[in-house]
């Protein structure tokens, strides 16, 4: 095939750019300890109910997402798709700016809405951004451009959160706007990200080509879609790398997101983090996130996806034990170490260093675990196929992810400790891991 140009590709990597701080601001490093903290009130409620939100939002997406890659796969263009799902999580974005602090029953079900309406449009906007990798770059570069994006994606969210810090007026020796309501910074990361997305989505639309049209008639290319989706889910015991791959990926994935949803809460629950130190450890890990994907793109095309995911899945086990190790005045679960006090200054205990530490190794596997992730699908997949398996692959992202956070929440509530429920996501990154070691990296015959 034909390599598209730069702009193409960089229009198609901007998409990670726009879409990053949803992910970012909200679900990791302001909006989700907020609402835990003070939407909710209550770290350990707060906590179960953030992961039941997520959970909605699993099983809603559980088995659509293939449905639609199907029928991309059918009639043709990608773009109207993910202009449709982006507009969805940009709205449900400016929804949050009504989560107030200790909100009523009506206002937090609002927010629940938003919340998951906003991950459904996100989520649902990449299936279709994924699916178009494969025609803009050539084999032996998949992995480049798709470490290219990751690392874009890490820039526009580091850039973001940057910028929501200094408009709030949170970053020391920067004056801000002086706000009379202290939750009105935390407030404005639902608005701020549904702006950035909006904006930063036009040199997609601009400058990435589509797709062309293959059928006029969309019922026809629904029943087509649904045909070959049964077909492809029919024929995946016959493609045994892919098969396995998709099940590894499905449960190292649950372990992956749930290391971004749940690990700010957990730190702010340990430290007592305020908006500031949360926003800076967000730019610490997104900071070591950009090198971190691209060299998992530069190490994608020279030791191949699996061994790359190895690396990568590994050093997020470690990371998650590292956390874990932080808690009731010990590091790495047995060294005393002293602990942030009132008016101590930012970063000034020991244990915050280890944290922050933690942090830069988790930027700098992350990026590679989720780029090597969907550069793999490009190796394994039928060409022919690829917005099937995307759907699949989204899928395998999706099908279970419910799980992980469930099973904090109900763990988090029977322990009544944050601590013990975060560890229920080394299960799923050790038996994703386990699994991921019987794939092989090659192309199974078409069937």
């Amino acid at each position: 095939m034909q390599e598209a140009g730069f702009k193409a590709r960089l229009g198609w990597a901007m998409y990670d750019w726009a879409a990053q701080p949803f992910f970012t601001i909200i679900f990791t490093f302001i909006f989700g300890p907020y609402f835990v903290s003070q939407v909710v009130g209550d770290p350990v409620a707060g906590q179960a109910l953030w992961g039941d939100t997520q959970t909605i939002a699993g099983l809603i997406m559980a088995f659509m997402a293939p449905v639609l890659g199907s029928l991309a796969d059918a009639t043709g263009p990608r773009k109207p798709w993910v202009i449709g799902f982006s507009t969805l999580c940009i709205l449900a974005c400016f929804g949050l700016w009504f989560a107030v602090p200790g909100a009523d029953s009506a206002t937090l079900a609002f927010v629940i809405a938003c919340v998951v309406i906003g991950v459904i449009g996100v989520e649902f906007s990449i299936v279709f951004n994924n699916a178009m990798l494969p025609n803009l770059a050539s084999g032996e570069r998949i992995g480049r451009l798709s470490g290219f994006g990751w690392a874009m994606g890490y820039v526009g969210g580091l850039i973001a959160l940057v910028i929501m810090l200094i408009v709030t007026g949170q970053l020391p020796g920067i004056p801000g706007p002086g706000f009379a309501d202290p939750a009105t910074p935390s407030r404005l990361a639902g608005p701020f990200s549904g702006l950035w997305f909006l904006v930063f989505l036009i040199p997609f639309l601009i400058w990435t080509p589509d797709t062309p049209k293959i059928v006029d008639s969309r019922v026809e290319a629904v029943k087509k879609a649904l045909r070959e989706l049964r077909r492809t889910i029919g024929t995946l015991p016959q493609r045994p790398n892919i098969f396995r791959f998709l099940i590894a990926r499905m449960i190292y994935y649950d372990g992956l997101n749930a290391i971004f949803a749940f690990g700010g809460i957990y730190v702010a629950a340990q430290f007592g983090w305020g908006l500031l130190e949360l926003g800076l450890f967000g730019i610490i890990a997104l900071a070591t996130g950009i090198p971190g994907s691209l060299m998992g793109g530069w190490l994608d095309d020279r030791i191949g996806s699996k061994a790359t995911l190895f690396l990568s899945v590994g050093g997020l086990i470690v990371v998650v034990v590292g956390l874990l190790s932080v808690g009731d005045g010990h590091v790495f679960f047995f060294v005393p170490m002293d602990f942030p006090t009132p008016d101590d200054g930012l970063f000034a205990s020991s244990a915050e260093l280890v944290v922050v530490g933690l942090t830069a190794l988790l930027g700098i596997v992350a990026g590679p675990a989720q780029a090597a992730s969907r550069s793999m699908v490009t190796r394994l997949a039928p060409p022919d196929q690829m917005g099937q398996y995307f759907g699949l692959f989204s899928l395998s992202g999706k099908v279970t992810s419910f799980v992980a956070p469930f099973a904090i929440a109900r763990v988090t509530e029977a322990s009544e400790s944050s601590r013990i429920g975060v560890s229920v996501i080394l299960v799923f990154l050790v038996v994703g891991l386990a699994i991921l070691t019987g794939v092989k990296e090659i192309r199974d015959p078409d069937i």
